[in-house]
C-alpha cells in the first residue's frame, strides 16, 4: 500500500516510520520540501529513514492511496486544499489530527469544539475524502505500538463509510491493536468526543508528568 502522511512533526515522522516498518511505500507531506530538510531534526530523522519520500502536499497526496493526516489540526484543511482536490477523489483519509488553539497560551483550546470537530470539518470540506478519526487520544509512541502501555487500553474509530472504517480497522490491528480494543463509535460525528478528550489528556499529561498513558473502556459482563 502506498501511503501518504502529511505533516512532518514526531507525529507524522513516528506513523511514517512504522508504517514503512511494514513493507508500505511512504511519503511524507510538507509545505516546502527543501524548508523540510533545512530543519536539522527532519535531516536527521531523514538520514535513518531513507525509504520515505518527502514531498510537496500535492505531490504526496498524489502518491498516496491512503492519506494520514499528521498536520496541526489548525491547518489540516489549508494543507489538505494546498493538496489538490484532484488528488484527494474516493481515498481514505485518517485523520489523526486535533485542533488545538494555542493562541491564548496553555492549555490549549480546541477549535471547533461542542457541536462540531476537526474530522467532521475535513469531511465537510472535502467530500471526495473517505475520513476516519482514529489515534488522536494518545501520544504518537502508543499508537504504533500500544504494547508501550501494559494492559488493556482502547482506541475509537469514527467515520462515515463503512469499508473506509473495516481498511483503517486492519491497519491499527497491524500497528498491534487487538480487536477488543479497537471501538466503533459510529459516524464522522462522534469525533467530537474523542476530540474533547484532549483537555483531560493534558491534563492527566501534566498531573502524571508524562505521556505514557491511555484510555481504557471497560464494560460489565453481560448477564446470562
Amino acid at each position: 500500500m502506498r501511503y501518504a502522511v502529511l505533516g512532518t512533526g514526531i507525529v507524522g515522522r513516528t506513523v511514517a516510520a512504522r508504517l514503512a516498518s511494514l513493507g508500505h511505500e511512504v511519503v511524507i507531506g510538507t509545505r516546502d520540501p527543501r524548508a523540510t530538510l533545512d530543519r536539522a531534526e527532519y535531516a536527521e530523522w531523514q538520514e535513518a529513514h531513507p525509504s520515505i519520500g518527502l514531498a510537496a502536499f500535492p505531490e504526496a497526496a498524489r502518491h498516496g492511496e491512503t492519506l494520514v493526516n499528521a498536520t496541526g489540526g489548525r491547518v489540516s484543511v489549508e494543507a489538505l486544499t494546498e493538496a489538490d482536490a484532484a488528488h484527494l477523489q474516493g481515498k481514505v483519509l485518517i485523520d489523526i489530527a486535533n485542533p488545538l488553539d494555542f493562541s491564548q497560551g496553555f492549555p490549549p483550546r480546541l477549535d471547533p469544539v461542542d457541536d462540531d470537530s476537526l474530522g467532521e470539518l475535513i469531511q465537510r470540506t472535502f467530500p471526495q475524502l473517505r475520513v476516519v478519526k482514529t489515534l488522536n487520544t494518545m501520544n504518537c509512541q502508543i499508537m504504533v505500538d500500544p504494547a508501550r502501555v501494559p494492559g488493556e487500553h482502547s482506541v475509537f474509530l469514527s467515520g462515515d463509510d463503512a469499508d473506509a472504517k473495516k481498511a483503517v480497522h486492519d491497519l491499527l490491528a497491524s500497528f498491534g491493536w487487538p480487536d477488543g480494543s479497537i471501538i466503533d463509535l459510529g459516524g464522522i460525528e462522534t469525533a467530537r468526543g474523542t476530540e474533547m478528550l484532549l483537555p483531560l489528556w493534558l491534563r492527566l499529561m501534566k498531573a502524571l508528568g508524562h505521556t505514557d498513558f491511555n484510555f481504557h473502556i471497560q464494560t460489565a459482563r453481560p448477564s446470562s
